[in-house]
This record gives C-alpha cells, sequence and structure tokens, in this order.
C-alpha cells in the first residue's frame, strides 16, 4: 500500500526530528502547539509523500517551513522549489521562513502566517462592508452598511 501522508516507514525518522529540533523550530512550537495560534492545529514532521513538513495545518493544508543556512546553496534550493511543486500538486501550500528570521523576528514571522490563515474581517463586497452573523438553516447571514440583511 502507497501512503500519500505519514508514511509508516517515514515514522522513525519523523520522531527523530522532532526529538532533535532547532532553536528556531522549538521557538516556532511554541507559540503553535495546543492550538494557541489563531485556533488551528498544527503537527511537526508531518510527511507527505516522500517529503517531511516541519509544520503542517492538516485543517488549512498549510506546511510552514523553517530553513537553515544549507536551504540557501544552489542544489538545495533546486530540492526546494520541486519539493514545493510536489506539496502543491497535492493541494497543500507551503509558506517558508529563514531560522534567524523566527529567532529575531518572531512577531512579524507569526503576523505573516496570520494573515495567510486568517480571512480579512468585516468582509468587503462591491464597496459595501459587510459583517458575519449568525446562520439560518445553513446559510451565512450578512448585514450591510444599509442594516439590510443579505442571504
Amino acid at each position: 500500500m502507497k501512503y500519500i501522508r505519514n508514511d509508516p516507514l517515514l515514522k522513525h525518522r519523523r520522531r527523530e526530528l522532532r526529538r532533535n529540533q532547532t532553536e528556531a523550530e522549538k521557538v516556532f512550537w511554541s507559540h503553535i502547539r495546543n492550538r494557541r495560534f489563531c485556533g488551528m492545529r498544527f503537527v511537526r514532521q508531518y510527511s507527505a509523500g516522500p517529503y517531511i513538513l516541519d509544520f503542517y495545518c492538516p485543517k488549512l493544508k498549510l506546511a510552514i517551513e523553517l530553513d537553515g543556512g544549507q536551504h540557501a546553496q544552489d542544489n538545495n534550493q533546486e530540492y526546494d522549489t520541486a519539493r514545493s511543486a510536489y506539496l502543491k500538486s497535492q493541494g497543500i501550500d507551503v509558506m517558508r521562513f529563514w531560522n534567524h528570521e523566527m529567532l529575531h523576528d518572531t512577531e512579524s514571522v507569526l503576523t505573516q502566517i496570520a494573515k495567510k490563515i486568517t480571512p480579512p474581517s468585516p468582509l468587503n463586497v462591491r464597496g459595501v462592508t459587510l459583517e458575519k452573523s449568525k446562520t439560518m438553516r445553513g446559510r451565512m447571514i450578512l448585514a450591510g452598511d444599509s442594516g439590510k440583511i443579505r442571504a
């Protein structure tokens, strides 16, 4: 049986990577574990096909990669490009950050990720600002500037 996600053959390597995190990964994990970040569940060292992702949000199909200096080398850049293309073909978005960004500008990194995973609010459709309200029979009710309710 061929596994697309969390291949049992990679289990030992995933466990090893979780036990030997970089400092940047430790810092990031401290901010996102236990749904602390935007209420989203992230997992560490998740495999998709032949690749192991640093962090992954299954609900959003979003991978967060923290890269060290070795990723700046030409051969590693080609590998990362092929890897990102494969993940995109699987419907997984990838956001990449340098380890030093996470260590020295954590808030900026978290802000960029938050922008990616949270929709802008309030909604703006055709120049009218809309706010989400209660649902009625499974339909979203939107109240516009004029106070009229739209379904």
